[in-house]
């Protein structure tokens, strides 16, 4: 259930309201709008029911969240959330993020060299992973702190925000110590443990949609992430699993603007986990662009042939650049810039 209050609503009307709430045993998430103050009860609603919300002083409307993923709907924040990830950097709004970097760390002196190189060509996030889900246990599988480390240091020396992947909960005041932004693969969407323990961090998290998710699905795993008090969720589209072989996964264009009807969360893109075909990111990203998307995330690598993994979907530092030329055309189209 949620609370509309008027714009004229004072503090201690909001906090009166609060206290109440409280008091009861519920939990209370508050959204201020640009327009007005939203107020979002957690606990069982046949509590609220006993009591007049409507006569409190400061209160317009109360109102049932009909969607299962209350905190994260739009019927709970009506404007678009914008995370903010460092001064300069941010998900969300009318400038489109990039995000791109090798899929692995691979050595220091390899991830610097990309960095300097996507960074000269627009992107603001460094993405790289320390530890690797991979399908076989046999598969490179990551340096681990070393390689946050080398995230870490490079991240400071170019000048970019990053983003790495967290697998187990255990690993998360691991991860919160070298990197700005908590990434949940695709394998982990429904590890709600993890899920839950990122929520209480307050750092941002880029949740991928699981292989085989439903848009609802995806919501309610951004929804335990809200619930432990973390706002700073951005929902990443990156393929899922159907009867199609020509492409490793098939990139949802669809549930772009229809999280947007749905959410107030950002939406990343990832073309390249979509498609799993360097010559079609390219093609994807720009589409996904078109239709709305807050953010890309895209592999590059200095040579793909040699990369530990990933190496077919994964840009060369030139092939990004000229991505980049084309993207600012899609984005000038649709009112964005990059």
């Amino acid at each position: 259930m949620i609370i509309i209050c008027k714009p004229d609503a004072t503090e201690e009307d909001i906090q009166h309201i609060i206290q109440k709430a409280e008091k009861l045993g519920l939990r209370v998430n508050i959204s201020k709008g640009v327009e007005r103050t939203v107020l979002g009860f957690i606990g069982p609603e046949d509590v609220l029911r006993v009591i007049p919300l409507e006569v409190f002083p400061g209160v317009d409307q109360v109102l049932p969240v009909l969607a299962p993923y209350k905190l994260v709907s739009r019927e709970f924040q009506k404007e678009n959330s914008v995370i903010q990830i460092k001064d300069d950097v941010r998900i969300g709004g009318e400038k489109i993020a990039v995000i791109a970097g090798p899929c692995s760390i691979e050595s220091y002196e390899a991830l610097l060299s990309v960095a300097k190189k996507v960074k000269e060509s627009g992107a603001t996030i460094l993405r790289g992973g320390a530890f690797k889900p991979r399908t076989s246990p046999y598969d490179f599988q990551g340096l681990g702190e070393e390689g946050l480390k080398y995230m870490k240091d490079v991240g400071e020396e170019v000048g970019l925000a990053t983003v790495t992947e967290v697998m187990d909960p255990r690993h998360v005041e691991l991860v919160a110590r070298y990197v700005d932004v908590f990434q949940i693969g695709a394998r982990n969407m429904q590890n709600y443990t993890l899920l839950q323990e990122v929520g209480k961090t307050k750092k941002p998290v880029l949740l991928k949609r699981g292989m085989s998710a439903t848009v609802k699905e995806l919501l309610m795993s951004a929804e335990y992430i809200a619930a432990k008090g973390n706002f700073k969720v951005a929902v990443c589209e990156r393929g899922i699993r159907t009867f199609e072989t020509a492409t490793r996964n098939t990139f949802d264009i669809n549930a772009i603007p229809v999280i947007k009807q749905m959410s107030h969360l950002p939406v990343v893109a990832d073309p390249s986990h979509g498609t799993g075909r360097w010559g079609l990111v390219s093609s994807i990203a720009m589409a996904a662009v078109a239709a709305g998307c807050d953010a890309l995330i895209v592999e590059v690598h200095e040579n793909p042939e040699e990369a530990l993994s990933d190496g077919a979907q994964s840009l060369t530092p030139g092939n990004f650049k000229a991505l980049m030329a084309q993207l600012q055309a899609v984005a000038q189209a649709v009112h964005r810039t990059f």
